[in-house]
């Protein structure tokens, strides 16, 4: 192994306080040599220690897996566990640790392989998640920044305004699973109805949590450096170039797939629901197969929106050409 596999030592001075509650973090890793020490090296460094990490490999033929065994074996076996993958993808490796009734804390926190935490993320995203109910399914996310290669920032994600609700889950996805953290009340309700049928595990839980009438924070500060390059599953969709390209997406019958499939899941989400979204939800899949002046009095009616104006334009765009 390379000398840039080493385990290095962390300094950082830490918050450790076990009535705040363990977070389970849930690492993905897939061919990540190249990033995988900086991050693993990123969580050590939290100010908040009760974490646990559980890294599901999805079969990577590099040396990915020895680098998850230099930590496990400083970490110790109690506090780094390795799994095998379902090599079936991205969200459904996700989603194999999400439905793994062995992994049990009071927070969780999505992981990938290849960003840098700030040494306050896990702190933060608990400080707003013990505020609440311990039966309330949540969600903390939030704004991540844009690091190039070498880890130098060179932008953020877009900042969204609006307030995250069900509305806006159904056609948009609010924040990258990356920045994601959620309490065991949502963990139960995903493991229950996690399914190859959604788009991403980032946006389902948006979806999962709103339309059970759960909590949602959206940070606008960044806790997260989100790395970007050659190698990346999806990008950070930040930009002109970026939008016309989601727009065409849009337009050329991506939409109306990805809807199709996150309506289907949500399916097995009725009898949670309260009856305010159960309308959203109507309304909006009648939308659907209305005809043209149906299909926008629907709309309305539901009340769904995007995060920007330009996205607002492309959804009622989308609209008018029947691409809902």
């Amino acid at each position: 192994m390379s000398d840039s596999f080493l385990v290095k030592e962390s300094n950082a001075v830490t918050v450790s306080n076990e009535t705040i509650g363990k977070v389970a973090i849930l690492l993905c890793t897939y061919q990540g040599e190249r990033y995988l020490a900086e991050q693993i090296d990123s969580i050590i460094s939290q100010t908040y220690d009760n974490w646990v990490i559980y890294a599901s490999d999805d079969g990577s033929q590099d040396h990915t897996l020895e680098i998850l065994r230099a930590y496990q074996k400083k970490l110790g076996t109690e506090r780094f566990f390795v799994l095998p993958g379902p090599q079936q993808g991205y969200v459904n490796n996700f989603f194999s640790l999400v439905k793994n009734q062995s992994i049990v804390a009071d927070y969780y926190a999505f992981c990938d392989q290849d960003d840098i935490w700030s040494e306050d993320k896990l702190y933060v995203s608990i400080q707003w998640l013990k505020k609440h109910a311990v039966e309330t399914p949540s969600l903390y996310c939030g704004r991540t920044a844009l690091v190039n290669e070498l880890g130098v920032k060179v932008g953020n994600s877009p900042l969204f305004k609006y307030p995250p609700s069900f509305k806006n889950a159904l056609v948009q996805s609010l924040a990258g699973g990356n920045t994601m953290v959620f309490n065991h009340a949502l963990k139960a309700i995903a493991s229950a109805t996690a399914n190859s049928e959604v788009i991403s595990h980032d946006w389902w839980f948006y979806i999962l949590v709103t339309a059970c009438g759960g909590r949602v924070y959206y940070d606008f500060e960044s806790h997260v450096s989100y790395r970007q390059h050659s190698d990346n599953v999806i990008g950070a969709n930040a930009g002109v170039i970026s939008g016309l390209a989601r727009l065409k997406k849009m337009l050329g019958g991506r939409f109306i797939e990805w809807n199709r499939r996150n309506l289907k899941a949500v399916g097995l989400l009725k009898e949670r629901m309260p009856p305010s979204n159960l309308m959203v939800l109507e309304n909006f899949e009648r939308a659907r197969c209305s005809p043209l002046l149906k299909r926008c009095i629907f709309l309305m009616r539901s009340g769904v929106y995007r995060q920007t104006l330009q996205g607002n334009l492309a959804l009622w765009v989308a609209v008018l050409l029947n691409r809902i």
